[in-house]
């Protein structure tokens, strides 16, 4: 075979190998591609800085300094568990809770200028009102409600025959116009009427005052006369007075013919040593406070002012940590929650005087 015919064979049988490859190819199966589904754009918003909490700086444990406060017995017990409990918060500063009655506070916060706070068991007066105006640097104070006081008029649990009284036997028995138990009631026992009172810095002095005795002397014009009444509670006869609510609780237990007055706290907490006496057939309670009808409920207080609240952190702090947890710890200490509208109002107040 020629060698061209050699090459002419080789390349028949070449071509015949490339249309072999190539057929075996197109047999495949086609690869299929999906089309891609439209993706949905995702929308990234701006961070925003988280926002400051504003009150943050009033937190118990943001700030530091001195707390010092003054005044009513019967507040006392209320601002020292709130005083505790701030300070199991984070406050580390010195808190002090002074108990020396509601005139004595008001003294020391109004005419002296030592304190930050006054506890008050009543409200604050005209003329202890402008003394705090008189100071070097005016004061103008502030009333924050806090709570409310069933005043509750105590027997020893062993007196087996005094169950109610009015206020006008209150009155006359605190006055030494009655003098024995059977002068108030024929039928109770003829022995002596020892008496136990708060002393005239006491708020609770005056409250009793203006509702029991004051009414049993009236002025030229028909109405109580406070400074009378006042008289003739300091006057009694036998009468023993101490600014120290348990001083007067001790005096109380310990005799069958004893009677005394105070904050509901103090008797709630000797409950098994003393027995609350209904005034005008209405016993102190939660439920008589609130529907109005016990007749010697009042409001508790405490007082302080925006100079003060602005200068002291610390003063302002406490104040907000006491409005704003009052309510959770008053019937624990023994005394009953503000009206709601009250306590906001007071919540109001320290907005005013903080500019927060």
């Amino acid at each position: 075979m020629s060698k061209i015919v050699r090459s002419s064979l080789f390349v028949v049988v070449a071509m015949s190998l490339l249309l072999a490859a190539c057929g075996a190819q197109a047999t495949q199966a086609p690869v299929v591609v999906e089309p891609t589904a439209t993706q949905i754009p995702v929308v990234v918003e701006p961070t925003v800085a988280p926002t400051e909490d504003p009150m943050a700086m009033f937190a118990p444990g943001a700030v530091t300094g001195d707390i010092i406060t003054a005044g009513s017995s019967t507040v006392f017990p209320l601002s020292e568990r709130m005083s505790e409990l701030f300070q199991q918060e984070g406050y580390t500063g010195n808190l002090t809770v002074d108990s020396i009655g509601t005139g004595a506070g008001f003294e020391r916060f109004c005419k002296t200028g030592e304190t930050d706070i006054s506890n008050a068991s009543r409200k604050i007066k005209d003329a202890e009102a402008e003394n705090c105006k008189a100071l070097a640097t005016p004061r103008e104070p502030i009333a924050f409600r806090v709570g409310t006081d069933a005043l509750t008029v105590v027997v020893s649990s062993e007196n087996d025959f005094v169950t109610s009284l009015t206020l006008e036997q209150l009155g006359k028995i605190f006055t030494a116009q009655y003098t024995k138990w059977n002068e108030v009631d024929p039928s109770y026992p003829a022995e002596t009427i020892l008496v136990y009172g708060p002393g005239a810095d006491s708020g609770t002095f005056d409250y009793f005052n203006e509702k029991a005795v004051a009414p049993l002397y009236p002025d030229a014009a028909g109405k109580a006369d406070l400074a009378a009444g006042k008289a003739a509670l300091l006057g009694a006869a036998g009468a023993q007075f101490s600014e120290d609510d348990n001083v007067l609780v001790q005096g109380v237990e310990g005799s069958k013919y004893a009677i005394g007055y105070f904050g509901f706290a103090y008797f709630n907490e000797n409950q098994g040593k003393l027995k609350a006496v209904a005034v005008e057939g209405v016993e102190p309670s939660k439920a008589t406070v609130d529907d109005g009808t016990y007749p010697i409920s009042r409001p508790l207080f405490i007082y302080s002012d925006a100079n003060i609240l602005k200068e002291k952190p610390q003063v302002a702090a406490f104040i907000y940590f006491y409005l704003s947890n009052v309510d959770n710890e008053i019937s624990d200490v023994g005394y009953f929650a503000a009206p709601a509208t009250d306590l906001q109002a007071s919540i109001d107040a320290w907005k005013t005087a903080t500019g927060k």
